[in-house]
């Protein structure tokens, strides 16, 4: 039976390859996606969602708006406009202008009802900033309680991507992110740079997907593309040729568990000091007090996962 799943996304190129792999993959089923604030403004992200959903042919999974701004914040701890990432991120994907349209019911409100009536398991994949979780959490206490697995896509132990110690979407919104990881969901999973940077995609595997001919393939090598670029004019020692797509990690890792390999420690999140909020603490060397709260990936099968994007990207279906 097909692994159900909701994706928590602020589509974003990654998201969007994210959504793809998990509204096609046969052993996962894509009940349905809600968007929140982070790479670009939440009305972007939900009108990108619905792009990507339409263009490849499953415009039967909805989409929730959520959460317009930081939980806490009036903006991210740099407001948007002087975030770089070298036009990774568009306020528009490059695919037609969508006919479906977002379902009336906020996102959080749809979480909380959802997995509070579940009777089958449902995993929880925010691969965006934590707000919607965080206020999910609030606004339920035993929302944690009723998600059997929660995986995120965020942080970063050796480097950050937004700031020197922090990676984007824990950065985002400091204070959901430290709000989701001290709350008690039955098991957490985290896959951060420190993995995705494994899995980088090259311009020829773009062109490997665009060959592919089908719209999955096309949509999936137009991001990517866009993706590669931004790297290449950001840190191009990093990933010249090629990029990470962070999100679609987390997909792939329901599908295949074995695409990462992790280790169960302590995660915290710091919320202040110039230099240092939005940064992952990861306990590697248990010297802290605290008991392991986290499986972190810091290992990822990166052939593996190219092979599968193409895999399920070439499918009559995609």
């Amino acid at each position: 039976m097909p692994r159900k799943l909701i994706l928590d996304v602020d589509t974003g190129t990654d998201d969007a390859v994210a959504i793809m792999l998990a509204a096609l993959h046969p052993a996962l089923d894509l009940l349905a996606v809600t968007t929140v604030n982070g790479n670009v403004e939440i009305g972007y992200c939900t009108d990108n969602s619905l792009r990507t959903l339409d263009f490849i042919g499953r415009s039967d999974i909805p989409v929730y708006e959520g959460c317009p701004k930081p939980i806490l914040r009036a903006d991210f701890p740099v407001p948007r406009a002087v975030k770089k990432d070298g036009g990774m991120h568009v306020n528009t994907l490059p695919v037609p202008e969508p006919t479906s349209r977002k379902a009336d019911k906020n996102a959080v409100e749809f979480l909380i009802e959802t997995f509070r009536a579940a009777t089958e398991e449902i995993a929880l994949v925010p691969v965006g900033p934590l707000t919607n979780i965080a206020a999910a959490i609030t606004a339920d206490p035993n929302f944690a309680r009723n998600v059997p697995e929660l995986v995120i896509m965020g942080g970063a132990h050796y480097t950050g991507n937004v700031t020197p110690s922090a990676e984007f979407n824990i950065w985002a919104d400091p204070e959901a992110a430290a709000i989701v990881f001290e709350a008690p969901f039955a098991r957490r999973v985290l896959v951060p740079l420190d993995a995705t940077f494994q899995a980088l995609v090259s311009g020829a595997d773009c062109g490997a997907l665009e060959a592919l001919g089908t719209n999955a393939g096309i949509a999936a090598s137009r991001f990517i593309s866009q993706r590669i670029k931004g790297y290449d004019s950001t840190q191009p020692m990093k990933t010249l040729g090629s990029a990470p797509v962070h999100d679609a990690v987390c997909v792939a890792y329901l599908a295949e568990p074995d695409i990462i390999e992790t280790r169960h420690i302590h995660v915290a999140v710091e919320t202040a000091g110039i230099h240092t909020v939005g940064r992952t603490v990861f306990d590697v060397n248990k010297r802290g007090d605290n008991e392991a709260n986290t499986h972190v990936a810091f290992g990822a099968n990166g052939p593996r996962f190219i092979a599968l994007l193409k895999e399920i990207f070439g499918g009559a279906a995609a």
